[in-house]
């Protein structure tokens, strides 16, 4: 007997933008690139000139080429506005929230996935709807890679013909509340709410400073600024959960790394193993990073056993002791900045009241700059996240 998934609860949909383009969406809709050439209108645009001329050559079921639909995003953090991103300052970059009220606009059409893929199917919107539900997870997930599809169906599209009306916005997203305050003097229509939402701008949600190079931060560690990225894990090679799980199927590549350290010793308890990894990061998080003109710098991921087995409990003075051989060899490695989550928490079932003073008493005195990332399980008050407690 076959179940039918049910349909997601789908509140917003999500297009963006460049902030200068605002007084004129909100004057005239989101307008098709078609649309935007006929009425000879200037705009800032935020894609390469590259990526946005493939959508030419896909032509849709009534004839049109993508041309000539504005599209819409069911998941705004995804790899076009991380490509964006890379491109542009995030104060310049805005994500419009849509209503879902949008499926009912003339000639609509759902693509469960990248709409310029030739893998991605043109649908209307009841059937379109029925393969979005299918693919819900995975366009929810925090994280995507190419192998496996997710990269291309976390860009799941809504396709409008010629334009989205300005009154189906109901939310201007940005990355902070500078921004925020940036949005606000453009006197946008009242009914219109203006977020500060880092997170969707991949940044960390909050950050707390410790001194000066030290901070602790709220958020996806994997999608950190930093250069060297720490995977705890256990010394028998088995990557089950966590973020050593993420790791594993995120860079596939780093879990193989981690299998043949555990296999030749190299990777010991008080002794974390560095990996140099060769690859930039925005080969796997990029849409279409060939074109990219200046990709970022490569990842290196820093394996940090905080266990001998995956079994057993995190140990706090193996914790220590891998501290200290970090702060000893950072130098003569060649880590620049370093993100570590709160080692052993979590999985690991050690209490961020003892785990956060002894990582920040060790790293506190380092010259690069380094970023914890607190635990995700439950919130923590703010006394253990000063610097009074912490470095006590």
């Amino acid at each position: 007997m076959i179940v039918a998934r049910p349909r997601p609860e789908i509140k917003t949909l999500y297009y963006i933008t460049h902030v200068a383009n605002l007084n004129s969406i909100f004057a005239r809709g989101i307008l098709s690139h078609a649309l935007i050439e006929e009425l000879h209108l200037t705009y800032t645009p935020v894609y390469d000139d590259r990526i946005v001329a493939s959508r030419k050559s896909r032509v849709a079921p009534g004839g049109e080429n993508l041309w000539e639909f504005a599209n819409l995003y069911f998941q705004a953090r995804n790899p076009m506005l991380y490509r964006v991103l890379h491109e542009k300052a995030d104060s310049d970059i805005v994500v419009l929230g849509i209503r879902p009220t949008v499926f009912s606009c003339p000639g609509v059409l759902i693509a469960p996935g990248n709409a310029a893929s030739r893998a991605t199917d043109l649908l209307a919107p009841a059937e379109g709807l029925k393969a979005i539900a299918k693919i819900w997870d995975c366009i929810t997930s925090e994280w995507w890679n190419s192998m496996d599809g997710s990269k291309r169906r976390i860009m799941a599209e809504c396709l409008v013909p010629r334009h989205v009306p300005s009154d189906l916005i109901h939310t201007v997203y940005v990355s902070s509340h500078s921004a925020a305050d940036k949005v606000r003097g453009l006197a946008l229509p009242s009914h219109v709410a203006i977020v500060p939402e880092p997170t969707m701008f991949f940044r960390p949600a909050r950050r707390f400073r410790v001194t000066d190079r030290l901070f602790l931060a709220e958020g996806d560690m994997f999608f950190s600024t930093m250069q060297t990225l720490t995977v705890s894990v256990n010394t028998v090679g088995i990557m089950g959960k966590g973020l050593a799980s993420r790791a594993k199927y995120q860079f596939p590549d780093v879990y193989v790394f981690y299998q043949d350290a555990c296999r030749k010793k190299q990777l010991r308890l008080g002794h974390p193993y560095l990996y140099k990894r060769e690859s930039c990061v925005d080969i796997e998080l990029a849409d279409d990073p060939e074109t990219l003109p200046g990709p970022n710098a490569t990842k290196w991921f820093l394996l940090f056993a905080t266990k001998k087995h995956w079994r057993y409990d995190s140990d706090l003075g193996v914790i220590d002791q891998g501290l200290a051989w970090v702060v000893d060899n950072y130098k003569s490695e060649g880590i620049e900045s370093l993100a570590l989550p709160a080692l052993g928490c979590g999985l690991g079932r050690l209490d961020w009241r003892e785990v956060g003073p002894i990582m920040c008493r060790r790293l506190a005195g380092v010259s690069i700059p380094i970023a914890i990332y607190l635990p995700r399980e439950a919130a923590l008050d703010n006394e253990l996240l000063s610097p009074e407690y912490l470095l006590k």
